[in-house]
């Protein structure tokens, strides 16, 4: 699935990340702004390296204009546990929808994968990101010092399987059993 939106600047599409995103993805966690301060230790030595972008379903956000190719952000699916690893926006790219697209992207990938949740330990700052994206609290994840010394809201989107309806017309995840909630103004 390619996905695209429209930031300031261009468009922005989402593919399939690849080794040689490696160093631009490890930038970007390293310089997120959610991660400094008290947060700093937990990314400061944090890399996304091409083995990991090989193991998982890692997809990345770019933006192509005169001067190249522009990472704007990136989220990694594991399968087996299901679990949004990573999910980060570039800091000039945030308040644009691209969150929003990116788990969309996700749902969508989980959903072709058999999936029928995924789990998601959030940045603490992040849960009402992804309370607003449909993700419902489940409990916390306890601190794991060193790099982690604080507790984090554990969460999960619930994914139901697409339902084909009598119009031959495919309907994302309209199941019957636990309905998806979106927050206002977005869509899943």
């Amino acid at each position: 699935m390619t996905a695209s939106i429209t930031p300031e600047g261009g468009p922005a599409t989402i593919r399939r990340a690849v080794a040689r995103d490696a160093k631009r993805l490890t930038r970007l966690v390293r310089g997120s702004r959610a991660y400094h301060g008290q947060y700093a230790a937990m990314v400061a030595d944090y890399r996304v390296g091409p083995d990991y972008i090989e193991a998982h379903q890692v997809f990345v956000a770019v933006a192509t204009d005169a001067h190249g190719s522009h990472v704007l952000g990136f989220y990694s699916l594991v399968l087996d546990p299901p679990e949004l690893d990573l999910l980060f926006v570039a800091d000039g790219a945030q308040g644009r929808g691209l969150g929003r697209l990116l788990v969309a992207h996700m749902k969508t990938e989980a959903r072709a994968a058999g999936l029928d949740h995924v789990r998601v330990v959030s940045h603490p700052p992040a849960e009402g990101f992804y309370r607003s994206v449909g993700a419902v609290r489940t409990g916390t994840a306890a601190a794991n010092p060193p790099a982690v010394v604080w507790d984090r809201p554990e969460l999960e989107f619930r994914l139901p399987p697409d339902v084909t309806g009598t119009d031959g017309k495919v309907r994302r995840g309209l199941a019957t059993r636990s309905p998806v909630h979106v927050g206002p103004g977005g869509t899943a």
